[in-house]
């Protein structure tokens, strides 16, 4: 029902939400659409690197990642006063550290499981990171490139 980037946009509409906010925005939208709300929109983003999870003030929150193109899906422009919830701002280097964080375990669990085609989503995703200011990842992408050559 959401796209990684329509979920990504909802978040980036207000800096960065928690988890609570952002399922609650997802469906307070989905509700005005007339739709059920959704389970897995979150994660996918996540799972994508459309959002990324970090602590920032002794919170986790969830910020738009570096394989995110926000979009705001039809119907959000209402979401700031429905949630009645301050938008917060967040370091980009600290997103960029959390989502190079998330990469080298994902890329852990690509490799050692001979997932291919992961192996070969993560190793695009790895350009994104580093184009945010993460580190460079030449042995995360060396390690992926070895498991994503094995595609038939």
């Amino acid at each position: 029902m959401f796209t990684p980037d329509e979920t990504a946009g909802i978040v980036d509409l207000f800096g960065a939400l928690s988890r609570a906010n952002a399922e609650r925005a997802l469906s307070e939208l989905a509700y005005r659409r007339g739709e059920e709300p959704p389970e897995a929109a979150i994660d996918d983003a996540v799972e994508a690197f459309a959002l990324v999870e970090l602590e920032t003030d002794g919170e986790t929150v969830l910020a738009p990642g570096p394989a995110a193109f926000p979009e705001l899906p039809a119907g959000s422009e209402d979401l700031p006063h429905i949630l009645d919830t301050e938008g917060r701002s967040v370091d980009r280097e600290a997103v960029a550290r959390a989502a190079a964080e998330r990469l080298r375990a994902a890329a852990d669990r690509a490799v050692a499981a001979g997932d291919a085609d992961r192996a070969a989503e993560l190793l695009e995703v790895s350009y994104d990171v580093e184009a945010w200011g993460a580190p460079a990842l030449p042995t995360v992408r060396d390690r992926l490139e070895g498991v994503a050559d094995n595609t038939n």
